[in-house]
């Protein structure tokens, strides 16, 4: 028999999909770009000035060098250097934290008595949103000459180490995918699925590829971030300082979560599937809906955690929708390895489970819709941004490639209309027959035996060979239906595109996520032509508030940054430095807020470690203008704490 093509004339019940989920992606990216330049968004630290500007000629040596950037960064103590013409050092390499006002500045002391040439300075850090960035600049001093001084080409997080990193990053989020989009598939559209094996091989594997890429982007992490070599993976200092990290912590919290997830996976294959009572297998669906949800959503925000959502402006909203947009990918995505598979590897996928599937996916793609407008319009910045930067363009393939899938999904849709109730029918005449056929050979079977065998009975390894030549008699005749029927046919073809347009649409996703958004290249861009800015005040709270605690190594300065210092959110930056003016790492750090003349307060803050010396916290609520207490506690030792606090005028 020969496959027609579905007609792709009107349909009023799958013309839905193809008409809003396309027309809504489409506009996700058109008024995401229209509404971008309504305000910055921050996403990779990008140097935006420095002084000496790059190229710069300067009379005299300058006694240090300032680098400024988008955002804040965590630097080490060889983050910046300073070589001479002959590739010496000529900084102290000791990188001072000059961050006010708004304005994040870093800066280096410089030899004195420096002769005049051509200098190189190279600095390399880590950006907020975890992803290394470096770069390189010369000035020169009296006149510009030689020097065996190459600048770097290899960009942070390059090499064997950021290649096997890379690989990580993928395999983990194709991990997810299966894992969270294939239990989805299950539990939402084809319960029957749970007892086969097809399927849980599928959602088992990718159980193991997202805990196999946790675990070696948490080794590589260190390396990844700082020396680039492979043999640092197993560095336990290395490893801790990792761990002390926002990046590490995200990373140690998905593999606990997966080890809850591995519990859900056994509760789903075994129990689940084996069990036969309606009313008890309807309560354990919800409780496994629920708790599968519920461990999806913090798997996914560890994403949101440690990467661009936790950055930039509305941390507190971008991170939900970063959420939420990771949960969507994986139920359309994932649900559509699933359903090829069940397609490909049973017997027993209906038309139902299709059409449930169909449903789960055209409400995946709304959610995709709606919370690409919102990251849209904090990463892109400019229509130039669009087609200017490479993040912009590979959006715009991104945009392109799922027009292209929600196209295929509509045609994917309009086949599994037209399978009709002829293939059960099929597969039940096919059964039929098999039983037939099984039957006559019993009985000439067992009339064979007669004489052989008192009573004419049947031995016992002929009964088993009987039954597994029924077995296979059956599943042939039900294959062989199958592959007969034009329209699941047509279906498994159209699914098969999907997938693969799907695998390079996570490709290109995947790669977003470690590309410099449009707008922070931009911004790079104009802070390469233009003087460092002057630091920027307006409303932004700048405190230094020295403490002693009383113990061995307890004296210090506080130095805390609210900003946009104003009524609602605000990010929190502090910096403890000790009394060698060098970074000081203390156990704990909290702050408080107390409004005394509204009766408002304590509001606690717990900030988070970034690096050494480096706490912040994103998403203080400051809900009215006032004079506000900022009490900071510190504490130095199991014993010694101190609380410090000032009155400032915030909103």
């Amino acid at each position: 028999m020969t496959a027609t093509a579905p007609r792709l004339g009107p349909s009023p019940i799958r013309r839905p999909l193809a008409a809003v989920a396309l027309l809504a992606t489409l506009i996700s990216l058109l008024f995401g770009l229209v509404l971008a330049g309504a305000s910055p968004a921050s996403a990779h630290a990008a140097l935006t000035g420095s002084d000496p500007q790059d190229g710069a000629v300067v009379a005299t040596a300058p006694e240090e060098v300032t680098l400024t950037f988008s955002e804040q960064i965590a630097m080490g103590d060889d983050s910046i250097r300073v070589l001479d013409p002959t590739g010496k050092r000529a900084d102290d390499g000791a990188p001072r934290d000059l961050t006010s006002g708004g304005a994040v500045r870093y800066g280096v002391q410089l030899h004195s008595g420096l002769p005049d040439g051509t200098y190189t300075v190279a600095w390399q850090a880590v950006s907020a949103d975890s992803h290394p960035v470096s770069g390189a600049f010369t000035f020169s001093v009296g006149a510009p000459s030689e020097t065996t001084v190459a600048l770097p080409s290899n960009e942070a997080g390059g090499g064997l180490v950021g290649a096997l990193y890379g690989i990580a990053r993928y395999a983990a989020y194709a991990g997810f995918i299966l894992l969270a989009g294939g239990s989805a598939f299950v539990l939402a559209c084809w319960q029957r699925g749970a007892g086969a094996l097809p399927m849980q091989r599928l959602v088992v594997r990718g159980w193991i590829t997202l805990t196999a890429a946790t675990l070696a982007m948490l080794l590589l992490r260190s390396p990844y971030t700082g020396s680039g070599k492979l043999g640092d993976a197993f560095d336990l200092d290395g490893l801790q300082a990792v761990l002390d990290t926002k990046p590490g912590a995200a990373l140690v919290s998905r593999l606990l979560l997966l080890g809850a997830s591995a519990l859900f996976i056994a509760v789903l294959f075994g129990a689940y599937a084996k069990r036969e009572d309606e009313k008890e297998k309807q309560d354990l669906t919800f409780g496994l809906a629920t708790g599968g949800a519920v461990i999806a959503t913090g798997i996914a925000g560890t994403w949101a955690l440690a990467e661009h959502a936790s950055t930039g402006i509305q941390p507190g909203i971008a991170m939900p929708v970063d959420v939420l947009h990771l949960l969507a990918v994986a139920a359309w995505l994932g649900g559509l390895v699933a359903l090829l598979v069940a397609l490909y590897r049973t017997p027993d996928i209906t038309s139902g489970a299709v059409r449930r599937f169909s449903r789960m996916a055209f409400g995946s793609v709304v959610l995709l819709a709606a919370t690409g407008l919102y990251q849209s319009w904090r990463q892109v910045g400019s229509w130039s941004a669009l087609t200017g930067t490479r993040y912009g363009q590979l959006l715009l393939l991104k945009v392109a490639l799922v027009a292209v899938l929600v196209g295929v999904a509509w045609i994917s849709r309009r086949w599994t209309g037209r399978l009709t109730e002829r293939a059960v029918s099929a597969s039940a005449t096919a059964a039929a027959d098999t039983a037939d056929v099984i039957d006559t050979a019993d009985t000439a079977d067992i009339d064979d035996t007669d004489g052989a065998a008192p009573g004419g009975t049947v031995d016992a390894e002929r009964a088993a060979q009987l039954s597994r030549q029924r077995a296979a008699l059956t599943s042939t005749k039900e294959k062989r239906a199958r592959d007969a029927d034009p329209d699941r046919s047509g279906l498994r073809r159209s699914v098969m595109v999907e997938t693969a347009i799907a695998v390079v649409l996570l490709i290109v996703t995947t790669i977003l996520t470690s590309t410099e958004p449009g707008r922070t290249e931009e911004e790079a861009a104009r802070g390469n032509t233009t003087a460092a800015p002057a630091p920027v005040t307006g409303g932004q709270v700048n405190l230094s508030l020295p403490f002693d605690t009383g113990g061995q190594n307890g004296k210090g300065t506080v130095r805390l940054d609210i900003s946009p210092g104003g009524t609602g959110s605000n990010s929190v930056h502090l910096w403890i430095d000790g009394t060698d003016e060098r970074p000081l790492d203390v156990p704990e750090v909290k702050l408080a807020f107390t409004l005394e003349s509204k009766d408002i307060g304590p509001l606690p803050v717990a900030p988070d470690r970034l690096t050494e010396g480096h706490w912040t916290a994103s998403g203080v609520q400051i809900p009215i203008a006032g004079d506000w207490k900022v009490a900071v506690t510190v504490r130095t030792s199991d014993i010694d704490q101190t609380t410090i606090s000032k009155n400032v005028k915030i909103g």
